[in-house]
């Protein structure tokens, strides 16, 4: 199957994407690592995600070949609409990496009528931490901003390696890959640099998650060390309508890592709710 690569024109600025398949709209959304990607990071799963859907991976607003964007800009669920409005789309389900898990979880609180499935991996929640340190960024993080103030080669092999559990996934090939993809624009390392320490502007309150209706599948790995899976049980604890599915030998990158169980878990679920 071939994937496809396009610009769509929005009242934000031009998204770039990746697409693929026919059926039912299904938007995978990149996290938020310096040289992220909608293709780079769902190489494993759209082809075959596009098997039973119509596949959409952006690069969002600030991120790779998309509009660059200042901190206090940034509105991914507003982007969000925008695409899909731009695309002819109605509804669509939507998953989220990380940033993306948190961009899709607003959306859903925002724009309930326009989001059929609500699918998580990795994201955070709002709340106090009772079983990891508060106060400061995890590990991931850390490593992370390192990586946007140097995106080096080095430094992006530190992080491939902090998002995956198995070393073996944090090959030179993927750290070189995003290295290049971050240097490509640097506007979008300033900009993202600029906005650390200014809190979030994408993550829903308790009381507004408690108010999703779609149906949600909330993926963790039981061994991240960007966002603990505790945060994706706080978010089972008060998302009505979801469940969730904590995978064990599995960092932040689920879909990478355990990419043949997330394509048949989320075929599964979009197809069977």
């Amino acid at each position: 199957m071939t994937i496809e690569e396009r610009a769509a024109a929005t009242k934000t600025g031009d998204i770039h994407y990746a697409t693929a398949g026919t059926g039912h709209p299904l938007v995978l959304l990149h996290g938020s690592g310096p040289g992220a990607t909608g293709l780079g990071n769902f190489r494993p799963n759209i082809e075959a995600l596009a098997e039973k859907f119509r596949v959409i991976a952006p690069d969002m607003p600030g991120w790779g070949k998309s509009v660059t964007q200042t901190f206090d800009q940034r509105d991914h669920a507003t982007a969000l609409m925008e695409l899909l409005d731009e695309l002819g789309i109605g509804k669509a389900a939507v998953a989220g990496n990380s940033m993306g898990g948190a961009t899709t979880l607003k959306f859903a609180v925002e724009h309930p009528e326009r989001i059929s499935h609500v699918i998580t991996m990795g994201a955070s929640a709002p709340g106090p931490h009772l079983l990891v340190p508060q106060g400061a960024p995890s590990e991931g993080i850390g490593i992370l901003q390192a990586a946007y103030r140097d995106p080096s080669l080095e430094n992006m092999r530190r992080l491939t390696r902090v998002m995956t559990f198995d070393p073996a996934f944090a090959t030179d090939e993927l750290s070189r890959e995003r290295s290049e993809a971050a240097k490509a624009n640097t506007e979008h390392l300033k900009n993202f640099i600029d906005g650390m320490g200014k809190g979030r502007r994408d993550q829903p309150s308790l009381a507004e998650l408690a108010t999703i209706s779609a149906p949600a599948l909330l993926i963790h790995g039981r061994d991240d060390r960007v966002n603990s899976y505790e945060q994706g049980l706080r978010l089972l604890s008060v998302i009505p309508e979801s469940r969730a599915l904590i995978i064990s030998k599995c960092g932040h990158w689920a879909q990478l890592e355990h990419a043949a169980e997330f394509n048949r878990v989320v075929t599964d679920f979009v197809t069977g709710n």
